[in-house]
């Protein structure tokens, strides 16, 4: 039998450490197919319940009707947004609940608001996340086309299966068409958002980020946790009754 390399050990050890990463992510918004739960359950879970859709949706909603209303002075509408944020943090801290959604909120807002003040553009509020939308697309694309679906890595992890499933077609397929779909997703939300960000249509290119966002995330955690849990029918709960 041939010794694995010292190559494939660092590949080995990199993917474990990727897995490690992606799967605790998943299991703390909720997404640990071992684990049986209802596709509602999961998929509210995974948006952060109610507070989770408050805190996606207000700071950049006030930050689009400030703007429509009253373009200038601009820092009034973004000042308003990163305020919202900063409020969902501080009822955070003071719940001691896990901040990293609220603070993660912040921080993205409080960069993108920095930004837009510096270059003096309301469109400029919107670019990291046209960044971000590149980056996850392209990240996903890839990790899926060369057979190292980063969802395939990520349950991996979660199952105690490491790379195993990358030796069953089945399992390697539906990885890779759910990276397909993901990325899919975000590139969308990049065709449609960055002509609106070229034009400066900033109340449209607003207004599409949000109808684009939980909306659209939503149905594809959706079709992400159906899917992992019929390849990983026992671990998920043979069992259970099921649930649309």
């Amino acid at each position: 039998m041939t010794e694995p390399g010292p190559g494939d050990e660092r590949e080995q050890s990199a993917s474990d450490i990727l897995g490690a990463a992606l799967g605790g992510a998943a299991r703390r918004a909720g997404l640990d197919p071992a684990e049986s739960a209802s596709t509602h359950k999961v998929v509210w879970s995974a948006i952060g319940g109610w507070r989770g859709i408050l805190e996606s949706v207000l700071p950049s909603l006030a930050f689009v009707i400030l703007f429509t209303i009253s373009p200038e002075p601009l820092i009034l509408a973004l000042g308003v947004s990163v305020g919202l944020a900063a409020v969902f943090t501080v009822v955070r801290l003071l719940q001691k609940s896990p901040p990293s959604a609220a603070l993660g909120g912040l921080i993205a807002a409080a960069a993108a608001a920095a930004l837009a003040l510096w270059t003096g553009r309301g469109q400029d509020n919107f670019v990291p996340g046209l960044i971000t939308n590149a980056a996850y697309g392209t990240v996903i694309l890839v990790s899926a086309l060369i057979g190292w679906s980063l969802i395939g890595i990520a349950v991996g992890f979660l199952m105690g299966e490491g790379t195993a499933w990358r030796a069953d077609r089945r399992k390697r397929r539906a990885f890779f068409w759910l990276g397909i779909a993901w990325a899919a997703l975000f590139f969308a939300r990049l065709a449609v958002q960055l002509p609106l960000y070229l034009t400066e249509q900033v109340t449209a290119l607003g207004t599409l980020k949000l109808i684009m966002g939980l909306p659209l995330f939503a149905p594809l955690i959706a079709v992400t946790w159906l899917v992992v849990r019929a390849l990983y029918p026992r671990a998920s709960g043979s069992d259970e009754p099921a649930e649309a």
